[in-house]
């Protein structure tokens, strides 16, 4: 008789789960080639580096604006159909960007309306999933499997672009980028089930019932505890990733240091996503959650002392580890949410994650403008762990007690109903 699946093992064991599993490598892949050809080819057509780097600062702001005003385009709609048009769209927009005629104001105007449907996009996903494995054990799982996928783009995304980039032009890259988002679009049609959207189509114009479950999700004192304990580590954790550069300058490296120091951070988050996800059990993973999140930030705090590289890299590995505190975090905000505003929920936390990172990249780099880059990295780092201990205590705060007590007590009842919700 076979074994029964564990870990990671029994999310690949739902065949609807593997086709959103490779929809979304796929995408990853379009999105990933296409920041790298469009930020190469911006630089070719004018020579400036601000443009150049706008690129990738529209790539981010965008979200904010996304992410409240078509939030509700996950709720209201059928999400199959939500996914497979948004891939599409990001595939029109890829394919004009290809277009030799295509001039820089309107490439970047592109790359802003990629950035508008990212978020309507990922919390569609992120909707479906539960959908697909349910609100339980599984679900968490799934996600960490996607966020895994996404650090790991981080570690050799940009380097297999800058290689496809010494074969292909710009514009023949972002010719490869349609065909993945086609092929996203394509195995999410064929791949998944359909689905009715969870709430109809009342509450006046788009817009109105974005805003409306946007504050629906802030008002809610647990809600709006889990979103910022998501947000606020990644808020203080890009400080030592964007000031790379700066730092193995002030201590002295070379160009392969800078490397090393942009690795750390993904390397300590997926070694401990794969470790929790696969060796804990869901019991555990919620232990550890207020822990890891209180204390995720501390090792930045060695910067103060200035350390030199091995140092430096060790600290960032532990502060990336400390992320896995999200895994039992994504099972709360699930159970914290009503179903028929789980859309929009989850739209507005992708889009305040992207959003707050914009935001730390930009004081960070502020902050080395006047003091040392060990100096503010190092801040970071303290500042950050005293936000998230004040959040940490606000989640305590907010727990359903008798219902996490019960859990607690009894986690073998809580994972046979997750098994019920996905065989269901």
């Amino acid at each position: 008789m076979p074994a029964e699946p564990t870990g990671y093992t029994r999310v690949f064991a739902v065949r609807e789960f593997r086709t959103v599993f490779a929809a979304h490598a796929f995408s990853l892949l379009g999105v990933v080639v296409s920041e790298i050809a469009l930020t190469v080819l911006v630089y070719r057509l004018t020579g400036s580096p601000l443009l150049s780097a706008l690129t990738f600062a529209l790539g981010m702001l965008p979200y904010l604006v996304g992410g409240t005003l078509l939030s509700g385009i996950a709720d209201r709609y059928p999400p199959r159909r939500v996914l497979v048009v948004c891939d599409l769209l990001c595939a029109a927009c890829a394919a004009l960007m290809a277009l030799p005629a295509t001039p820089v104001a309107v490439l970047l105007a592109l790359r802003a309306v990629n950035a508008l449907i990212a978020p309507v996009f990922n919390g569609t996903r992120m909707t479906t999933l539960t959908d697909v494995l349910g609100d339980g054990d599984l679900f968490v799982l799934g996600r960490s499997l996607l966020r895994i996928v996404s650090q790991s783009s981080v570690l050799v995304g940009f380097g297999l672009g800058g290689v496809l980039l010494t074969f292909v032009p710009p514009r023949g890259a972002l010719v490869i980028t349609v065909a993945t988002f086609v092929l996203s679009a394509l195995l999410l049609r064929c791949g998944t089930k359909r689905r009715p959207a969870r709430e109809g189509r009342g509450g006046g114009t788009l817009v109105r019932y974005s805003l409306g479950g946007t504050r629906q999700v802030l008002a809610d004192r647990r809600v709006r505890a889990l979103l910022l304990l998501f947000w606020a580590p990644p808020l203080f954790m890009v400080a030592p990733e964007v000031l790379a550069a700066p730092y193995a300058d002030e201590i002295g490296i070379g160009v392969a240091g800078v490397g090393l120091l942009m690795c750390a951070l993904p390397v300590g988050t997926i070694a401990a996503e794969l470790y929790v996800g696969s060796a804990l059990s869901a019991a555990a993973r919620a232990r550890v959650v207020l822990p890891l999140a209180a204390l995720t930030l501390l090792p930045l705090a060695v910067y103060a002392l200035t350390p030199g590289l091995v140092w430096a890299v060790a600290a960032l590995v532990v502060a990336g580890a400390g992320s896995a505190y999200t895994l039992g975090l994504d099972r709360w905000f699930v159970d914290a949410v009503p179903d028929e505003l789980r859309g929009r929920a989850m739209t507005v936390h992708t889009a305040g994650l992207m959003t707050v990172q914009g935001a730390g990249m930009a004081l960070a780099g502020l902050a080395a403008e006047f003091f040392a880059v060990s100096t503010v990295v190092a801040a970071a780092g303290v500042l950050g762990t005293l936000c998230c201990l004040l959040l940490v205590a606000e989640v305590r705060r907010t727990a359903p007690r008798p219902v996490a007590a019960a859990r607690e007590h009894a986690p073998e009842l809580r994972d046979g109903a997750d098994h019920h919700v996905t065989d269901g």
